[in-house]
């Protein structure tokens, strides 16, 4: 006569899977895409048909077509460029009429500053492609950077990132970061 083979109790398995199962969801982390850091500007409190006249002075407008080719100031230009023109615009260091006004604002840690009243305005085509988006993003943000490091080193004698929250806001406060998103337009028809 054979043998009985003994069964396997398979009750305790199932638990042990989904206690592995419990503890792997627990304990994985997830990526979250946290998309572009931008703050829109307050709500007005009641409304009102105001328009504010913005001197074209104070505007830096980036154009970027379907084609991706990048118009700024209505001139055509390499997104390489875009950066050290950017950096300009934002700082206007030898007061140039042609480049924004400055408002003299008291700042923490550098008394009366010259803070500028300049607007980067974007706007894409909705053909855009996605990496000429990016790259236009990333080329404008690294010029407030650049210029906040800037700051920050000569003031300090330490890069922006090592400075106390205080003095980064402060830093901050002498340039503001003002980039201003048109929604994107079909301009000749999409791509």
């Amino acid at each position: 006569m054979a043998r009985k083979t003994p069964e396997i109790n398979g009750g305790s398995l199932a638990d042990i899977a989904f206690l592995l199962l419990i503890f792997f969801l627990v304990t994985t982390t997830m990526n979250v895409d946290t998309g572009l850091a931008r703050m829109l500007p307050p709500m007005p409190e009641e409304e009102t048909d105001v328009e504010q006249d913005v001197k074209q002075r104070n505007i830096l407008t980036v154009l970027v077509s379907k084609s991706d080719r990048l118009l700024v100031g209505g001139m055509p230009m390499d997104v390489s460029m875009l950066r050290e023109k950017a950096k300009e615009f934002i700082a206007n260091p030898a007061d140039d009429p042609e480049l924004p006004e400055k408002q003299t604002v008291e700042i923490e840690y550098f008394g009366a500053v010259g803070v500028t009243k300049g607007v980067i305005s974007l706007q894409n085509d909705r053909g855009t492609s996605y990496r000429m988006y990016m790259l236009v993003q990333n080329e404008l943000v690294a010029a407030y950077n650049e210029l906040r490091d800037g700051l920050s080193r000569t003031k300090f004698g330490k890069k922006y990132d090592d400075l106390a929250e205080d003095q980064q806001k402060a830093v901050q406060k002498v340039y503001p970061l003002r980039i201003s998103e048109a929604e994107p337009k079909s301009i000749g028809g999409r791509k």
